[in-house]
């Protein structure tokens, strides 16, 4: 089974997921795609990906914690055995022999996670009647206005990890700091001051060591973008990421 990413996480990048599945399809391994940061930024078809396994979070979609989607091809779904027991996910049990349930019920032992799945569902709802392609658009005007702000008023002082022309709306960065003997001002301290200008990023190494190793660095500042953020969030951002290295550089 080989599993990726469909979008990194940590830099924003869209992979080639369809190239790699072909791949993987002509030595006959199966496929997994973490559509994670995928869903809540374009329409994904998995008939056209051709992958076996598709998984997301419904948090990721605006929707709640505690519930995810896997999709899977029928014909290998049927072949899985149950991963839990539990009522509804048997057709019959006797002394000698269990029977399961047909798909998808065998896989959803005991009590469904009913609310979580109806938030879900009107999640999904909710971002069908904006359009996924507007929802793109917005996160391509805000990338794109974002990382001009960053790098007009901080220069060669940041250096932004993953500036590749395919992604969603995602900045991996970190801030340098010449005026020390540290390369950096660490992220963890920026999204300290951050938040107390009630401005959330994320910081840390992401889920994602090896990535941190092979760029060298222990950690990075990320920022993303929402269906509710606009280009004042990124003025405000900007201008007090701006107070943050002049307080650095005192």
């Amino acid at each position: 089974l080989v599993s990726i990413a469909h979008v990194s996480n940590v830099l924003g990048n869209i992979l080639p997921v369809k190239e790699i599945i072909s791949f993987a399809k002509e030595k006959n391994v199966l496929t997994l795609v973490d559509g994670c940061q995928a869903v809540n930024s374009f329409k994904v078809d998995v008939q056209d990906l051709d992958t076996d396994f598709y998984v997301f979070s419904a948090h990721k979609l605006y929707g709640p914690t505690g519930i995810g989607v896997l999709y899977g091809k029928k014909e290998i779904l049927e072949k899985l055995p149950p991963y839990q027991g539990g009522g509804d996910m048997i057709s019959s049990v006797n002394f000698s022999k269990t029977e399961y349930n047909t798909l998808p019920y065998k896989f959803e032992a005991g009590t469904p996670p009913f609310v979580q799945a109806y938030g879900l569902k009107k999640a999904i709802e909710y971002l069908k009647d904006i359009g996924m392609e507007n929802v793109y658009k917005h996160s391509q005007d805000l990338l794109n206005y974002a990382k001009k702000r960053l790098l007009d008023e901080f220069q060669d002082d940041i250096k932004i990890f993953g500036d590749v022309k395919n992604k969603v709306g995602i900045i991996s960065f970190i801030l340098k700091d010449k005026k020390s003997n540290i390369d950096m001002i660490h992220p963890h301290d920026i999204a300290t001051l951050l938040d107390e200008g009630n401005i959330a990023i994320r910081t840390g190494h992401h889920c994602a060591e090896p990535l941190m190793k092979r760029l060298k660095i222990p950690a990075t500042c990320r920022i993303s973008f929402g269906i509710y953020n606009d280009f004042e969030d990124i003025d405000k951002f900007v201008n007090k990421l701006k107070s943050i290295q002049k307080f650095f550089r005192r």
